[in-house]
C-alpha cells in the first residue's frame, strides 16, 4: 500500500512541482489542500513536474478542514523544525500520512500542540537555517521510508 504526501497550503509552484514528481517516483499518493500560492497549471508547476503530471495520483481539498475530516483517523505524521524528534524516530510503515506546511511558516501552530507525539523534524546543525526547502525535506522524509522497506517502488 502507498504512502502519503500532503501539501497544507503550498505557496511555490516549483516545490510542487517537483514534489509531485517524487510522488510518481516513490509510489506515494499527493494530497494538495487549498489554498495554493498559485494555480495548478502555472507554467513553474508543469516545468518543474514535466510531463509526469498525468500519472501523479493526486487528491485536492477545498482547506485544511476537508483534509482532516476525511483522514483524521489515519497514522498522521506531522514534519516541523518545531518537532522534537527526529524523522529517523519516525516508526515507518505502510499507509502514512506525512503531513508538510506552506514554505512561509509551516504548519498551523494549533495543529502542531494537537499533535505533538507525531511531530518530527529534520535536524539541521546550522544556527543561520530556520528549514530546508520544501521539496527537499518531502524527499527526505519519503526516501527514509523506502530505506526502511516501507515505500515500495
Amino acid at each position: 500500500m502507498p504512502n502519503h504526501i500532503v501539501l497544507i497550503e503550498p505557496e511555490i509552484p516549483n516545490n510542487t512541482g517537483n514534489i509531485g514528481r517524487l510522488s510518481l517516483a516513490s509510489g506515494c499518493h499527493l494530497h494538495l489542500v487549498k489554498p495554493f500560492g498559485f494555480e495548478l497549471n502555472d507554467s513553474r508547476v508543469k516545468r518543474a513536474g514535466l510531463d509526469y503530471w498525468k500519472h501523479v495520483s493526486l487528491t485536492i481539498y477545498d482547506n485544511i478542514d476537508d483534509f482532516f475530516k476525511q483522514h483524521s483517523e489515519k497514522d498522521l505524521i506531522f514534519l516541523s523544525s518545531h518537532g522534537t524528534k527526529t524523522y529517523w524516530d519516525i516508526p515507518f510503515k505502510d499507509e502514512q500520512y506525512f503531513i508538510f506546511g506552506k514554505e512561509s511558516v509551516g504548519l498551523p501552530a494549533g495543529l502542531l500542540k494537537a499533535n505533538k507525539d507525531r511531530v518530527y523534524n529534520i535536524p539541521i546543525t546550522s544556527v543561520h537555517i530556520r528549514s530546508l526547502n520544501l521539496a527537499n525535506a518531502v524527499s527526505v522524509v519519503v526516501y527514509e521510508g523506502m530505506r526502511n522497506n516501507t515505500i515500495q517502488p
